[in-house]
């Protein structure tokens, strides 16, 4: 009797969000020992983008097809999306410095409740009476998580904390970011999702390192150095994020990007498993209702979708 082989997209998703976990891992490592948020950010743009061109380079001469014409509309969901991903990036690097890793990575996974906001909101998109009550769970979790391990009670006022506001922050700008690179991958014209994955990965890729290495040289001087310096991190960094990224752009060219960010959920079981393991770190009672309350509101909200 054979066994069912998942989707090609699932497959990917789940290979994104443990590579995701792993340079974030990395990221944090970095900004809490040698560099700043914007240091650890560009690490990752720095690093990843000649293995992506190489590896682009290598499978359009593989294929013997050229590279794609590019559509309307490439450049500018190109940009919004590299743009959104850059802060939302930053927001995640300064949050591991104010709580944990995995209550970062839950904060980051608002995502999914942050997409079906914006829709609502840009769009027009409307919202079952289900899909309210998701996001109101969610609510819940969130000011579970944003009072601190030793908050007793709710109160509105912990969601305007430091670590609740990157957390949200970083949740829609993530929420923008996936948007636009669907949009972006529509517009490279090939029958191909590898080639429209890569080719958007590597403008993407191109584009975020230009921004981050004119910011660094204007804001933080010196910085591009100490980037160089921790390159024997670093280059890990630019690895794990070629790697997932690669599958992230894939999953997006091939399904629809709500339920790629639903599937990519599982990367609160491998950040719970690197924040207890791997940095020591303890989580509260409090911190562990809260990601129990969020996760079940963002799969409430799948399932709703």
């Amino acid at each position: 009797m054979s066994v069912p082989v998942p989707e090609l997209w699932i497959i990917v998703t789940i290979a994104a969000a443990a590579f995701q976990t792993v340079r974030f891992m990395l990221q944090k490592h970095l900004a809490t020992a040698t560099l700043s948020a914007g240091g650890a950010t560009f690490s990752r743009f720095l690093y990843s983008l000649p293995f992506i061109l190489i590896l682009v380079a290598l499978y359009v001469g593989s294929v013997g097809a050229g590279l794609p014409v590019l559509g309307p509309g490439f450049w500018g969901f190109g940009l919004l999306g590299a743009s959104a991903q850059i802060l939302a990036t930053v927001c995640v690097v300064l949050l591991f410095k104010q709580r944990n890793f995995a209550v970062g990575i839950t904060f980051k996974k608002t995502e999914v409740i942050q997409t079906v906001l914006v829709g609502w909101v840009l769009l027009g998109e409307g919202v079952s009476g289900l899909g309210f009550a998701a996001i109101g769970l969610g609510i819940v979790g969130l000011l579970l998580l944003s009072g601190g391990p030793e908050t007793k009670g709710f109160r509105l006022a912990d969601m305007t904390n430091r670590a609740a506001g990157l957390g949200i922050a970083s949740g829609i700008l993530f929420a923008f970011s996936a948007v636009s690179y669907r949009g972006a991958t529509f517009a490279v014209l090939t029958d191909d999702p590898l080639m429209r994955a890569g080719v958007t990965l590597a403008a993407v890729v191109t584009m975020q390192m230009a921004i981050m290495l004119v910011w660094l040289r204007w804001r933080e001087p010196g910085e591009i150095g100490r980037v160089w310096g921790a390159r024997r991190v670093a280059i890990w960094i630019g690895l794990t994020s070629m790697g997932g990224s690669l599958c992230w752009f894939t999953a997006f060219a091939l399904q629809n990007a709500a339920y790629v960010k639903a599937l990519g959920q599982v990367e609160l079981v491998l950040s719970v498993m690197a924040s207890t393991l791997f940095f020591r770190e303890r989580i509260s009672a409090r911190e562990w209702a809260g990601m129990a309350v969020l996760v079940g509101s963002i799969l409430m909200l799948v399932l709703v979708i």
